[in-house]
């Protein structure tokens, strides 16, 4: 007979083995797989109830094993049926779908993933599904059937038709309220904290709250008093105090617990180590009500799209019989070659329709692309462009200009959906596809533009959208210009809005920058900011300029220690190639350093030359500048500087454009503005109460001839001799004239007047004007050479 030890000995044997089977890691992935699947098989058949309850309310459910000839219409089949009936009909209605949900939970614990607290999820879930399917019995009862017993299964149903007997209906939906005040409150631990903030606010509201400025004058003020404190080594008895900050508790972000002083939390002394001493900082200054910006200028109006035209036709409709026309000609074009299309489709733009054709099968795409100049002839068209093939689309696309082009309305993308709930920072609609969808991008993610194309073909209404867009967007204390128009007539129409959305150095008369010397110093300046403003993100810890404002609105940045709210700077040059031909490396240097590091902190380029050749276009800038607009170009290598590919040359003008933006290229019809629309938007823009002066930018502080002081002349150019007598022969100091001289590039050239400045041969850069040539006869030249032949 076995003694009592060992009976204990087996027991806990068997207590071990029991345990070995669910620590078997076969067994827990199996269990788990089953427990996951069930979940998925629950979810299915829940929701296939929701269509098919009705239906399936009339099966037998004793005959649920029976013979396969009966069926039901669940998803899940009659089991299926009978789960869903049982949990959303009979049980918990709605709420059920926490029992699959808890399934998932355990399942993954199964697989060592832990996704929630299984314990506390399942307290939750369940108390949770009790009083949903409580509340939802409550307020709709049975709701006429729905899902058998309502909404909130047969469990609420007549849980809440028993509590209205036993208490009244109102008895029932206080002791509903307060249950589900307690479950909330024992359940989340945030729960107090997110009353408490509540009723703060309300109490707040009631009280009537200050406007943002009267903020930061109490904010300014109390900042003030404490800094005088800290001088004096002394703080008002009312304003003391006192913390150990090696006890005291701190929030997620590192800051002591706040003390409320009236509208502001300060604190103001620490003690270290028993050693009282005075903070030299205000910590966690956070007044109750976000900045907000617009309140410099409350009563800002944004223009109304009423001051816009409509620009509308009824010849402008592609009638059928072109379409059909143009269709026949392709494919008999395309069979004059032996090429058979299995497929054609037209999709109709506003001055273009595509033309998407599936080639048989064997015929090679490069054979269709080199019939472009035939396909032109065929249709008597202008601007035939072919795509071959359509990315994405396995199609070839012909693009066939309209016989009767759509003039397409600034009024009609400004109005459209998509431009109106944009969400992007900087939001510029251009134009319209060739679908006639509103085309709508984001300038902070291009992040700069080069726009170019031949005179006369769209450029400047192009930079006319994109300007107009962003005022229909964006209030004047969120965003800033800075206008540069060599030619002087473009952009003026803009001054208007100097005291709202421009801006410029400090002693500037013109907000319009027109001078080349202005423009080099324009530049300068902004690269200043560029770096003021990237210490400024170092101070905050972030990345860029959308992190900084958000940080700055929720008041966790100290204005006192510099730190300002940053609208964008969006830079518009209407004519580059005019300040490359007179300023050269002054101008490209800069902009180069914009274009590389400004995008972060909110400096976005746009620029504009109606010259695309190479060395307007350079390298350095094609790097920076990813995002191109290409409007009609005359010849293929223009279209290749400025696109990297053909294309350009094949539009058809009047607005006509190509987007490359990355690897996708996009022909849009870019929307038009007259000067009149323009005058209005920017009449009605200046009447209105503005700020006392434009932007200004920090103040250039550059000396002239920095540069050409760190000149080596013991390293002088092998010409350097023949061009100082070239330039004291024609009395002219110019880059132009020696690059044309002697047939070298513009760089070299650069050096050279660098190397004539540094040895006194020529005056220093005085904008479009020629430099002054100081040396006024060929034999003090002579003289000077061989002085410096002796160096």
């Amino acid at each position: 007979m076995a003694t009592s030890k060992e009976n204990k000995g087996n027991a806990e044997a068997r207590k071990r083995r029991g345990f070995r089977f669910f620590t078997d890691e076969r067994i827990r992935l199996s269990i788990g797989s089953l427990m996951l699947i069930f979940a998925l098989f629950l979810i299915l058949s829940f929701v296939s109830y929701f269509f098919t309850w009705k239906t399936d309310q009339s099966f037998e459910w004793e005959k649920i094993i029976s013979t396969p000839e009966l069926r039901v219409e669940n998803w899940a089949g009659k089991s299926g049926a009978w789960f869903s009936s049982l949990f959303l009909n009979k049980w918990f209605g709605i709420a059920s779908f926490s029992i699959p949900f808890l399934l998932i939970i355990s399942g993954f614990r199964f697989f060592r993933i832990r996704l929630l607290p299984v314990g506390r999820t399942f307290r939750i879930a369940i108390t949770g599904s009790i009083l949903l399917s409580l509340s939802l019995g409550y307020l709709f009862g049975n709701a006429g059937g729905f899902l058998g017993s309502g909404p909130g299964g047969a469990h609420g149903y007549l849980m809440a038709e028993w509590l209205n007997a036993f208490i009244g209906k109102t008895g029932t939906a206080f002791l509903i309220i307060a249950s589900v005040f307690i479950f909330f409150l024992f359940s989340f631990k945030n729960t107090m904290a997110l009353l408490k903030e509540l009723a703060n606010t309300i109490y707040l509201r009631k009280k009537g709250s200050e406007s943002s400025a009267e903020t930061n004058k109490k904010f300014a003020a109390a900042n003030e008093t404490v800094n005088r404190s800290v001088a004096d080594d002394k703080l008002p008895e009312e304003e003391l105090i006192e913390i150990d900050t090696e006890t005291a508790e701190t929030d997620e972000e590192g800051f002591f617990e706040e003390v409320d002083k009236g509208n502001i939390r300060l604190l103001v002394r620490e003690k270290r180590g028993g050693e009282k001493s005075l903070s030299e900082e205000l910590i966690n200054i956070h007044p109750f009500e976000d900045y907000d910006p617009t309140l410099d200028l409350p009563s800002f109006k944004f223009p109304p799209i009423s001051l816009l035209e409509e620009y509308r036709s009824d010849e402008t409709t592609v009638s059928k019989e072109e379409l059909i026309n143009n269709k026949n000609r392709i494919v008999e074009t395309l069979a004059n070659y032996k090429i058979q299309i299995d497929k054609i489709t037209a999709t109709i733009g506003p001055t273009v329709t595509l033309y998407e054709i599936v080639p048989a099968p064997g015929i090679r795409i490069s054979k269709i692309k080199n019939l472009e100049d035939d396909i032109a002839l065929s249709l008597s068209a202008l601007g035939i462009r072919i795509i071959a093939p359509i990315p994405g689309r396995g199609t070839i696309g012909i693009e066939v200009p309209n016989q009767n082009p759509e003039l397409v309305s600034m009024r009609s993308v400004i109005s459209s959906v998509k431009f109106q709930e944009a969400k992007y920072e900087l939001p510029i609609v251009l134009g319209k596809t060739i679908s006639n969808e509103t085309f709508v991008v984001d300038l902070t993610r291009m992040p700069h533009l080069l726009v170019a194309g031949a005179t006369g073909q769209g450029k400047s209404v192009g930079l006319n959208a994109i300007l107009i867009s962003l005022l229909y967007k964006k209030h004047p204390a969120q965003l800033k210009f800075v206008l540069i128009d060599p030619k002087k007539i473009e952009l003026t129409v803009y001054s208007k809005l100097e005291r709202h959305y421009l801006a410029k150095l400090p002693d500037t008369e013109e907000a319009i920058i027109t001078d080349t010397q202005k423009v080099i110093h324009t530049l300068q300046s902004l690269t200043t900011e560029m770096d003021r403003r990237y210490n400024l993100l170092k101070e905050a810890h972030v990345r860029n300029i959308k992190e900084y404002n958000t940080k700055f609105i929720a008041r966790r940045l100290n204005p006192e220690r510099g730190h300002q709210y940053l609208p964008y700077i969006v830079v518009i040059i209407d004519e580059f190639a005019d300040l490359i031909m007179t300023a050269g490396r002054e101008i490209e240097t800069p902009l180069a350093r914009l274009a590389q590091m400004a995008r972060a902190i909110g400096i976005h380029l746009v620029i504009a030359t109606q010259r695309p050749t190479t060395n307007i276009i350079t390298g350095v800038i094609k790097a920076n500048f990813p995002s191109r607009i290409a409007f009609r170009v005359t010849s293929m290598m223009d279209s290749r500087t400025i696109l990297d590919t053909p294309g350009a040359n094949q539009l058809i003008g009047r607005g006509d454009m190509l987007i490359s933006a990355g690897s996708d290229m996009i022909r849009l019809q870019c929307a038009f503005i007259d000067t009149p629309e323009i005058d209005r938007i920017t009449e009605f823009i200046g009447s209105q109460k503005g700020y006392l002066s434009a932007h200004y930018l920090p103040e250039y502080t550059g000396e002239t001839g920095t540069e050409t002081a760190e000149v080596d002349l013991r390293k002088r150019d092998e010409i350097f001799d023949e061009a100082a007598r070239l330039v004291v022969q024609h009395q002219q100091g110019s880059t132009s004239l020696i690059q044309r001289k002697f047939s070298i590039g513009y760089n070299r050239a650069g050096r050279i007047i660098d190397q004539l400045e540094a040895a006194g041969i020529v005056g220093p850069f005085e904008g479009s004007k020629a430099r002054q040539v100081l040396i006024q006869d060929e034999y003090s030249l002579e003289q000077l050479l061989r002085e410096m032949d002796n160096m």
